[in-house]
């Protein structure tokens, strides 16, 4: 058993979910990649190796591991939503240009930022979104200047 497979096993069990055949698949293959997919790209994805996997079976299993806690699913405005295998607490970075989303080491905000922003409120957890032009994208765009 590979150590990604223990792992999943380990997630499973500690979250209380069964961890069925595509319900498995989808998990793997997020945990496998570096990547924040959509819904639609890890139905592809899956449905390459187990055509059985229905769309309505991928969203549905997406649903249940977000509510489980074995992804996070990040919300891009205007856009579909990513989903997450990285637990880990994190920021992203989303590009605006090609729709990459990226993770930015954590770091914890001051208390004092946003405390009257804040009051009466009781707030469980926060990310921040950063957005703007990744690296890739910047330096393919042209210099100002520069002939084309």
């Amino acid at each position: 058993m590979s150590n990604l497979s223990a792992e999943l096993d380990k997630a499973f069990l500690a979250a209380a979910l069964r961890p069925t055949a595509q319900r498995y698949a989808v998990l793997e293959f997020l945990a496998g990649h570096s990547v924040h997919a959509t819904a639609e790209e890890i139905f592809r994805a899956v449905n390459r190796h187990d055509p059985r996997a229905s769309r309505a079976t991928v969203y549905n299993n997406l649903r249940s591991l977000a509510k489980a806690g074995l992804v996070r699913e990040v919300m891009s405005e205007g856009k579909a939503a990513r989903f997450d295998a990285n637990l880990r607490r994190h920021h992203h970075f989303v590009c605006e240009h090609c729709s990459a989303v990226e993770d930015i080491l954590w770091f914890d905000l001051p208390p004092s930022v946003g405390r009257a922003s804040l009051a009466g409120r009781d707030v469980s957890d926060y990310e921040i979104v950063f957005r703007g032009a990744c690296v890739r994208c910047r330096n393919s765009r042209p210099k100002r200047g520069a002939k084309l």
